[in-house]
């Protein structure tokens, strides 16, 4: 899939849009985001880590972090 989902998406958290913290706008690229722990990287075992979901804004590139099921994606357009 490549470092970012390859169409913008739209979020949702719960009945509120996500907007982006830095320029208000909507539309976001996703990635998954390693939760890295300095115990777990001295073991290397970095990998087995929690994941959160990133939300990489179109406009400006501000990084958003979600851990959770309330996030909720949409097809942007």
């Amino acid at each position: 899939m490549g470092l970012f989902s390859k169409k913008p998406v739209t979020a949702r958290v719960g009945e509120r849009d996500v907007a982006c913290l830095m320029c208000q706008a909507g539309e976001f690229w996703t990635r998954e985001i390693k939760l890295n722990s300095t115990g777990m990287e001295l073991f290397d075992l970095g990998w087995a880590n929690a994941s959160a979901t990133g939300l990489i804004c179109t406009s400006c590139g501000y990084i958003h972090e979600f851990v959770g099921d309330s996030l909720t994606l949409h097809q942007a357009g």
